[in-house]
C-alpha cells in the first residue's frame, strides 16, 4: 500500500506477535541499513503490521521479546531507532517487569543522543515518564477499542502528523493514563476522556502515543471478554465498530509508520 498525504489489566492482549528479525535489513537511499530496536513486553504485544510498514520505510527490526527473558542490550550501538512496545505494566513497575529499568535507560540514551523514539501505550507513558512527566495507574475513563481522536493545533507542524485528517480513529487498551506531559512536550493528539493521546519531545525525533497504531480490529476478537466488560464495553460491538473504522484507520498509521522510518533511514544515510 503507498503512503496516504503525500507522504511517505489485560492490556496484554493487546499486541500481535511478530517475527523475530530475519536481518534483511532495509536500506536508505544513501545505502546504508538502519535498524530498530523493538522491545517487546507481552507475548502478544508485538509490533503487529508496523513491522510490514517499517520494512517498507527502509527500517529493519530486531525485537527483543524481554517479557520472555530476552536481555535488553545496554546500549543503542548500531541502531537508529527505539520503539518501546505496550504491555500491562507502569513505566516504573520493576518488581513485575525486570527489563523496565534497562529499558528506560535506552529512552534515555535515545533521547540524548538524539535517536528517534516512538512509544505506544506503555512505551509512550515510558516515554513521558522518562522526560519528567507523569502517569498514573487506573486513571480517568479506560478506552476500548476504536477511539475517535483530534489533532490538536500542533500536530500540523508535526512530522510525523501533519496533513492527517483532523479526527482520526485508533484502537485503545488501557486503564493507566499520562497526567502530565513533560516539560517542552508538544501534545499532538486528545480524545474527549483522555487527554493526552499522542505528544513530541522538543524539536524531536522522540513521539508517545496513547493509542495502539500497530494493531487491527482482528486483534480485538483474541480479547478477554470478562475483562472487557469489566470496563463497561462489550467485546463484539467493539469488534464490528473497530471494522468499519479499519479501511481510514489503516492509511492514517500506514502514513505515520512511513513517516517515522523515514527519521530513522534519514539519519543512517546522513552518517
Amino acid at each position: 500500500m503507498g503512503a496516504a498525504y503525500g507522504e511517505v489489566e489485560e492490556k496484554d492482549a493487546m499486541g500481535e506477535g511478530t517475527e523475530q528479525n530475519a536481518g534483511d535489513g532495509g536500506a536508505t537511499a544513501g545505502g546504508a541499513g538502519a535498524t530498530a530496536l523493538v522491545i517487546q513486553s507481552t507475548p502478544n504485544g508485538g509490533p503487529g503490521r508496523w513491522e510490514g510498514w517499517l520494512r517498507e520505510g527502509g527500517l529493519d527490526l530486531d525485537v527483543v521479546p524481554a517479557y520472555d527473558g530476552a536481555p535488553v542490550p545496554e546500549s543503542l550501538a548500531g541502531r537508529q531507532a527505539l520503539v518501546v512496545l505496550g504491555g500491562g505494566y507502569l513505566p516504573d513497575d520493576d518488581a513485575r517487569a525486570p527489563w523496565l529499568p534497562a529499558t528506560r535507560a535506552l529512552v534515555q540514551e535515545a533521547l540524548a543522543t538524539g535517536t528517534p523514539v516512538f512509544g505506544i501505550c506503555l512505551g509512550g507513558q515510558m516515554l513521558a515518564h522518562v522526560a519528567g512527566g507523569a502517569v498514573k495507574g487506573s486513571h480517568g475513563h479506560p478506552e476500548y477499542g476504536s477511539t475517535p481522536l483530534r489533532l490538536r493545533d500542533a500536530a500540523a507542524e508535526d512530522p510525523l502528523f501533519q496533513g492527517l485528517p483532523a479526527a482520526p480513529t485508533a484502537i485503545e487498551h488501557h486503564v493507566d493514563a499520562i497526567t502530565e506531559l513533560p516539560p517542552g512536550a508538544h501534545w499532538l493528539v486528545e480524545s474527549d476522556t483522555c487527554p493526552y493521546q499522542a505528544f513530541r519531545l522538543g524539536d524531536g525525533p522522540a513521539w508517545g502515543v496513547q493509542f495502539h497504531p500497530e494493531t487491527t480490529a482482528d486483534r480485538i476478537r483474541h480479547w478477554d471478554a470478562a475483562n472487557v466488560e469489566s470496563h463497561g464495553f462489550d467485546r463484539d460491538t467493539l469488534h464490528r465498530t473497530a471494522l468499519a473504522d479499519e479501511p481510514a484507520a489503516t492509511d492514517v498509521w500506514h502514513t505515520v509508520a512511513l513517516r517515522f522510518a523515514a527519521q530513522a533511514t534519514g539519519r543512517a544515510g546522513a552518517a
